[in-house]
């Protein structure tokens, strides 16, 4: 049980939490104003390049 968690952990995080939190967070929003009704996909389209960028920008040089 322990090795499936720390695959998923590995998979899912990986090396860049940053990444893995702002993705997760994107999915949520989008859950949430869909579920309110309102045309929620662009949020995807929005988020995942903004967090490759912030990913990206955030690295040391």
């Amino acid at each position: 049980m322990r090795a499936f968690f720390a695959f998923w952990y590995d998979f899912i995080v990986g090396d860049d939490w940053f990444v893995a939190v702002g993705i997760i967070a994107a999915i949520v929003v989008t859950w949430v104003l869909a579920d309110a009704g309102v045309t929620a996909w662009p949020v995807i389209l929005i988020a995942v390049p903004a967090v490759l960028l912030a990913s990206v920008l955030r690295r040391p040089r």
